[in-house]
């Protein structure tokens, strides 16, 4: 009997496996805090402010804008698996200040910025980090699944944990949520005790020259210029996770559109990484992708579309299909983006692609949710989403014109000696 499904080749490699289940259960416990976050400065503003939420968005950039590229270029020269294992502490301390502060009701507002501008701070160096660190513990034939793997990890952790923020909200309260993503910090902690030493390749002349400078960020920068694919899917990201942000607003949209409490707030949080999973166990699936530049170009149409779709609904099931929507064909683009990335890129210049590219990433979606924040507090809620949405189509219009190497990408082209080396 034919088997219908297989064992991930990816998963086949142990210290990517423990990573691998480290992972899900901390983004699990980070996406419980996120939407608590955005709960909980719903409740404290009292009136439906979207800027306060937008605001958040803010706090989350600026430090990632600061300091990303120097987290890149340390993730390029010391040990990633000890980065890691810095940074996830820090992470871990930062929750349990928030569980803290918020069991003895002294919270606000200007504490829940600085807190997460701080975790901000900590991520500019840890996905560099851990983003160039998946080339290290797997061979290049397995690199695409590893990425559609690791998204599963993150996406089945965004279904269970905003799911579950919303029950821990509704029956033991707002700072439980915070203490258990501060002790679901020791997954990741105990795979990378477990997996232990990881070879990583260092620039050959690196001797001599000091470990983060301007001529090493620089060379990171020369790299993407250079690379027209690489260039263009990071832009693309960006304008579209711009235009088509409304995280923040969630609660907004749960609360004061669709008049639902917490636990439905909780699922609708949780319903872009339902589709996102199904998108990813689909991929994960496949041998292999081909066509991938006009599949990524279709995927981030699907993704303006669906949002329009979120910007329209008047109900809570057609919300939910619209997230599951937006989820999917999101998760699409970036299995493809992350997979070019990282093929095309000399594992010593890794940590720095990574770092320039979260700048964009990330960049994207927490700008874009002050500016829904903006939009939503001068017109409403549901014209920051739609036109979200259009903004989104008309980026891959301009970005599929200008550069057509993205629209030709087929994902078998020759790829440039040592850009596979660990």
């Amino acid at each position: 009997m034919r088997k219908i499904l297989h064992i991930p080749p990816a998963l086949r490699h142990r210290r990517f496996r423990l990573m691998w289940l480290g992972l899900m259960i901390s983004v699990a416990g980070s996406q419980m805090q996120i939407a608590a976050l955005h709960w909980h400065i719903r409740i404290l503003t009292g009136e439906p402010e979207p800027l306060a939420l937008g605001g958040i968005g803010l706090a989350r950039f600026l430090p990632v804008m600061i300091f990303s590229l120097v987290g890149g270029a340390l993730a390029d020269a010391v040990s990633r698996r000890k980065m890691l294992f810095i940074t996830q502490s820090l992470m871990a301390l930062i929750a349990l200040a928030f569980a803290l502060l918020t069991f003895t009701s002294r919270i606000s507002l200007w504490q829940i910025y600085l807190l997460t501008a701080v975790q901000a701070f900590a991520m500019a160096f840890d996905l560099p980090a851990r983003q160039a660190l998946v080339p290290n513990l797997v061979p290049a034939h397995d690199l695409p699944n590893a990425f559609s793997m690791q998204s599963i990890a993150m996406q089945a952790g965004s279904i269970l944990g905003p799911a579950l923020s919303g029950i821990v909200i509704a029956y033991l309260g707002q700072g439980y949520v915070y203490l258990i993503n501060a002790l679901s910090f020791g997954a990741v902690l105990l795979a990378l005790i477990l997996i232990g030493r990881v070879p990583q390749q260092r620039q050959a002349n690196q001797a001599g020259r000091a470990i983060v400078s301007i001529p090493v960020i620089q060379e990171g920068v020369r790299f993407i210029l250079s690379q027209p694919i690489i260039l263009s899917s990071m832009i693309l990201d960006f304008f579209a996770t711009f235009f088509s942000s409304a995280n923040t607003l969630m609660p907004i949209i749960a609360k004061d559109i669709l008049h639902v409490g917490e636990v439905a707030y909780g699922w609708l949080s949780s319903a872009q990484s339902i589709g996102a999973v199904t998108a990813a166990l689909i991929i994960s699936q496949l041998p292999t992708i081909r066509r991938q530049g006009p599949v990524l170009l279709i995927s981030v149409v699907a993704f303006g579309l669906s949002t329009i779709l979120l910007g329209l609904a008047g109900s809570f099931g057609i919300a939910m299909l619209a997230l599951i929507a937006i989820g999917a064909s999101d998760t699409v683009s970036t299995i493809i983006r992350n997979t070019i990335r990282q093929l095309h890129t000399p594992d010593y210049l890794r940590g720095r692609m990574t770092s320039i590219n979260q700048i964009f990433f990330m960049g994207g979606p927490q700008l874009g949710e002050v500016e829904a924040g903006a939009v939503a507090q001068i017109f409403s809620t549901p014209v920051a989403i739609i036109t979200g949405g259009i903004g989104c189509l008309l980026a891959v219009a301009w970005v599929a014109r200008r550069w057509p190497q993205l629209r030709q990408y087929n994902g078998d082209e020759p790829i440039k000696a040592g850009a596979m080396a660990s």
